[in-house]
C-alpha cells in the first residue's frame, strides 16, 4: 500500500460532471489499495469572480478580507468532491486549511507554509476514507485565513506530500505533462517523459504555467516524486525528479515565454552603499517579487537601475518605487509595458559551450532586438518586445532541436 497525494486544478473540477470524474479517479486509487489525500482548487474562474466581488465592494480591499472571500472557492469544491465520492460508494471527508492545520506566515494573498499537522488525515485513512483537502489556503498564528497566491493548490499538494512523506504526488491538470514549450505558441512542442527539478523550477519561474514555483521548490528540497498528468486522459504524464546523466546530454530541455512582465527604471540613482538596499527593501516589504535587475555603470556618481515585476504588481511597484526614489534623492521613475521574457533552459548548458551565442544569433536572424540579458547556470533569458514573442519561441525551439 502506498500513500498518494493527488491534486486537481480548476479546469479538472470545473463543473459537476468533471467533479464526478475526479471522484472516480480518486476511488480507483483507493481501490488499488492506496491511501489517498486529494487536494482541489476552486472551480475554474471562481477565484477571479470572488476577487472581483471584493473590488466591487471596496476600492482598495484589504488583503486579509480578500483572503476570507477567495478561500471560499475551495470550500465548495472539497464539499462537492467528498459528496461525489460518497455517491459512488466510497468514503470521504473534507478538510479546510485550518482543519488540517496548514500554518502559514501572515503575508495575505501570498502566504508561505510554515508547518503542517497531518494527524487528522492519518486518522481519516484509518477509517478507510479519502481525505479531500482544500488547496490554496491556510491559517496564520493569529487564526486568520490566508491564501498561498496563484497556483497555491500545487504548493498545498506538494507540501502535504513532503510533510507526510507520501510515496508520490500527482498533479492533475488540463494538459498531459510538461512540454518543451507552450503548444499554443509552437505547434511542434512535444511532451517530456521526465525533467529535473532544477529545469522545472527555471521553466516555472520564467513563465511556464504547468506548475507553481513554490511547489517545485518543495519537491526539490524534500525529493518528492512529482508527476504532472491530465485529468482527462490516461497518459502517464511527466515525472519531475532528480537530475541524471542522460539529462545532461540534452543542451536545452525547454523554452519558456512570460508575458507577465512590466519594467521599471529609476534614473540618476546616487551611487553609494545602501541605496539599492533601500529601493529593493521597500519592494520586499510590500511583498512585491522583483525579477530581472540591471544597473548601469556609474557616471558622475549617478547610475540607472532597472528591474521587472509581474504585471499584477506593476502599479503598486511603481508607487513604492516613486516614494523610495524621492527619499534616496534619485531622479525620475520610468515605466514600460509591452515587453516579454523568453528563456531557454537545460541542465546540459553546464557542459556545452556556445549556447548563448547560438541563442543571440537565432534572434538576430529573425530581426529580434534584445533589450536585456540575464543568465544562470542552466538558463539564458532575454527581454524582447512583445510583438516578437511567438516568433522568437518558434525559432529557438527549432534551432535547439526541440521540434517533434
Amino acid at each position: 500500500m502506498a500513500f498518494i497525494v493527488q491534486k486537481y486544478g480548476g479546469t479538472s473540477v470545473g463543473d459537476v460532471e468533471r467533479i464526478k470524474n475526479v471522484a472516480r479517479r480518486c476511488l480507483a486509487a483507493r481501490k488499488a489499495g492506496h491511501d489517498v489525500a486529494v487536494v482541489v482548487s476552486a472551480m475554474a474562474g471562481e477565484t477571479n469572480r470572488l476577487l472581483k466581488l471584493t473590488t466591487d465592494v471596496a476600492r482598495k480591499p484589504s488583503k486579509r478580507e480578500q483572503d476570507v472571500v477567495a478561500s471560499t472557492g475551495e470550500q465548495v469544491t472539497v464539499g462537492l468532491l467528498a459528496l461525489a465520492i460518497e455517491e459512488l460508494g466510497g468514503q470521504a471527508r473534507s478538510f479546510l486549511g485550518h482543519q488540517v492545520r496548514i500554518v502559514t506566515d501572515s503575508a495575505h494573498a501570498n502566504a508561505r507554509i510554515k508547518s503542517i499537522d497531518g494527524e487528522k488525515l492519518f486518522e481519516s485513512f484509518k477509517r478507510g476514507e479519502i481525505a479531500v483537502v482544500a488547496g490554496f489556503q491556510g491559517i496564520d498564528e493569529h487564526g486568520s485565513i490566508t491564501t498561498l497566491g496563484r497556483g497555491g493548490s500545487d504548493t498545498t499538494a506538494v507540501a502535504l506530500a513532503a510533510a507526510l512523506k507520501a510515496d508520490a504526488c500527482e498533479i492533475y491538470t488540463d494538459v498531459d505533462g510538461v512540454y518543451t514549450t507552450d503548444p499554443g505558441v509552437c505547434a511542434h512542442a512535444r511532451k517530456l517523459d521526465r525533467i529535473s527539478y532544477e529545469e522545472m523550477l527555471e521553466l516555472a519561474s520564467q513563465g511556464a504555467k504547468v506548475l507553481q514555483i513554490r511547489s517545485v521548490e518543495f519537491a526539490a528540497k524534500y525529493k518528492v516524486k512529482l508527476w504532472v498528468k491530465s485529468s482527462f486522459t490516461d497518459d502517464p504524464g511527466t515525472l519531475v525528479t532528480e537530475e541524471d546523466a542522460a539529462m545532461e546530454d540534452v543542451v536545452v530541455s525547454g523554452i519558456a515565454l512570460n508575458r507577465d512582465e512590466g519594467r521599471i527604471v529609476v534614473r540618476a540613482v546616487p551611487d553609494k552603499p545602501g541605496v539599492a538596499g533601500k529601493v529593493f527593501g521597500a519592494l520586499a516589504e510590500a511583498n512585491i517579487v522583483v525579477d530581472v535587475i540591471v544597473q548601469t555603470p556609474s557616471v558622475d556618481g549617478k547610475t540607472d537601475m532597472a528591474f521587472t515585476v509581474g504585471r499584477l504588481d506593476f502599479e503598486r511597484a511603481r508607487e513604492v518605487t516613486e516614494r523610495t526614489a524621492q527619499s534616496v534623492g534619485a531622479g525620475k521613475v520610468e515605466t514600460e509595458e509591452g515587453i516579454v521574457k523568453v528563456s531557454i533552459v537545460g541542465v546540459g548548458m553546464r557542459n556545452h559551450a556556445g549556447v548563448a551565442a547560438k541563442m543571440f544569433q537565432v534572434l538576430a536572424q529573425e530581426g529580434v532586438n534584445i533589450r536585456v540579458i540575464s543568465t544562470s547556470e542552466i538558463k539564458i533569458t532575454c527581454l524582447i518586445d512583445e510583438k516578437y514573442a511567438e516568433l522568437a519561441v518558434r525559432a529557438l525551439h527549432t534551432a535547439f532541436g526541440l521540434d517533434r
